[in-house]
């Protein structure tokens, strides 16, 4: 038997109008997380919830593990509406941790291995964490912090969880009311924190996901992502309580690793960023893998352009998907029978997810063909940021739009194509030039295998745009703007600089670390 505890949404910067509309138009299932993955538990007991590692897991065998810790949280203290951070790898201590807190009722603030005691601080501090889970790595890190930071009374070690009975009887809670914190990756000072509700990150983005499901398919979702990232929040939360599908995961990416997991699981769904197919692509192994499970590829979180695209449909004979989405609340994908010339674009928008509209500076609409800020609205948007209003104001209209930051156009068949954002410009004599339009006109070079183009302070100009390139054979600064200048790209457009590399170096949310490009270019 369960009792209810309401959450109270006060703080939900969306009219309470939208959501009971959305909800009456079916967008919402009107139940928590942990009430959504309780009822796969059910119907499936013996259903494969999750391969790792370790090795693998039913539904029915998650659920005893995830009912001990959350009886050991409340055995703590933590109660509903407090929020537990963690910062885990991949693998089933996160999902764990995710669905033991929302069984409290508590909120979640995954996020990635690998931030530094800076960030951790600012987000144990400015989320109100009362408890962190961590694994053994980060243990005495996040033990220091405790005793900076008088909220945080608990850290519990995956090594030694604090456990309670199997038997505990979860919280029922507010569907509109808090349910998880998604950590931006984004350009200000600070990550920023993004409240989202149970059913905005379930059913909204549940919805972006049933999408890739094809006609009659079955979801066995590889994500290369780390969970704690944005795009990563689909997996314990929608491939696992939305859609009751089995979620493959491994501790850390590596591309060799990757394809050999591919063989021995099984999957039918791979979500990463492009450089991580990039890489799967490239690597000797790959040719004698066995991809003949794999039915999508959804590439997101960079810029997908269209050679990666067409090597993805060539390498892993399945359909490619571009995924266009942040943790601020936008997702826009292509579909699973949009033809290749459609795949660099981001799709339609999809009702159940979001609501898209490219706007001038003053948030009114512009027409198919012009360029504008992107901004969002639909089951997907979340309450609000957390801990700073000044993001509330700047980036959140009273009638619940989120702006991105984005710079988007329309097509007149719909489709939307993202061409930046509006701070990430390099300005150069006070020229502005965009990194991600330089960047797919670098990558059709036939010798580039992955591009990120970063600015360099100079003297004289201010910036420099810089190319960082992975290559096959040898490219000169001459061969990229020799290239450029017969395609057609402004010549002040034309990188000055040219950075040899390996491989790009990803951060801790699977993206592209353009803060290390700029100090590699800069040095």
């Amino acid at each position: 038997m369960e009792f209810r505890v309401t959450v109270v949404a006060s703080g939900d910067l969306v009219p309470a109008e939208l959501r009971a509309r959305w909800a009456a138009q079916g967008y919402y299932a009107g139940q928590g997380i942990y009430q959504l993955f309780a009822a796969h538990v059910r119907s499936t007991p013996d259903r494969t919830a999750i391969i790792d590692d370790d090795g693998e897991l039913t539904y029915a065998e998650l659920d005893s593990q995830v009912r001990r810790w959350a009886a050991g949280l409340a055995g703590l203290g933590v109660t509903a509406g407090d929020t537990v951070a963690t910062q885990l790898p991949n693998g089933r201590h996160t999902c764990i941790a995710d669905l033991a807190v929302a069984a409290i009722g508590g909120v979640v603030l995954p996020y990635p291995v690998g931030r530094g005691v800076k960030e951790a601080r600012s987000l144990l501090t400015r989320s109100g964490a009362v408890a962190a889970i961590v694994d053994p790595t980060h243990a005495v890190q996040t033990q220091t912090l405790q005793r900076e930071i008088p909220g945080l009374r608990h850290v519990v070690v995956t090594s030694a969880p604090v456990l309670g009975e199997s038997d505990f009887q979860a919280v029922a809670v507010d569907p509109d009311g808090p349910a998880r914190m998604l950590v931006s990756s984004g350009s200000e000072s600070e990550p920023k924190l993004v409240l989202y509700s149970h059913n905005a990150l379930a059913c909204g983005r549940g919805a972006f996901v049933q999408r890739l499901i094809p006609p009659g398919g079955e979801l066995r979702a590889l994500f290369l992502l780390p969970l704690a990232s944005s795009f990563g929040s689909n997996g314990s939360t929608v491939t696992l309580a939305r859609h009751g599908g089995t979620l493959v995961l491994q501790s850390k990416f590596d591309a060799g690793a990757t394809l050999r997991l591919i063989s021995r699981a099984q999957p039918t769904h791979l979500i990463g960023v492009p450089t991580m197919f990039r890489m799967m692509i490239d690597h000797p192994d790959r040719p004698a893998t066995d991809l003949t499970s794999l039915r999508v590829v959804a590439p997101g979180g960079a810029q997908l352009d269209a050679p990666t695209a067409e090597a993805c449909r060539l390498a892993f004979d399945c359909a490619v998907v571009n995924v266009y989405g942040s943790a601020d609340g936008v997702n826009c994908h292509t579909a699973l029978d949009d033809p290749p010339s459609r795949v660099t674009s981001a799709g339609r928008p999809n009702p159940a997810v979001a609501e898209i509209v490219v706007a001038d500076d003053h948030l009114r609409p512009q027409p198919a063909g012009a360029v504008g800020e992107i901004i969002a609205r639909g089951p997907m948007s979340p309450m609000r940021y957390v801990g700073n209003e000044d993001l509330n104001a700047r980036y959140r209209t009273p009638d619940g739009w989120v702006r991105t930051g984005d710079l988007g156009v329309f097509d007149e068949d719909g489709y939307l194509t993202v061409v930046g954002r509006r701070k990430d410009v390099v300005i150069r004599g006070g020229a502005n030039i965009s990194p991600a339009e330089v960047e797919q006109a670098i990558s059709a070079h036939p010798a580039v295998r992955d591009v990120a183009c970063v600015g360099v302070p100079d003297p004289l100009m201010g910036e420099r745009l810089c190319a960082c390139v992975v290559a096959s054979g040898t490219l000169t600064l001459e061969d990229v703007t020799t290239f450029l200048g017969a395609h057609g790209l402004d010549r002040f457009k034309h990188p000055e600089r040219l950075l040899l590399l390996d491989s790009l170096p990803l951060n801790p949310a699977g993206k592209v670390a353009k803060d290390v490009l700029r100090a590699q270019a800069t040095a």
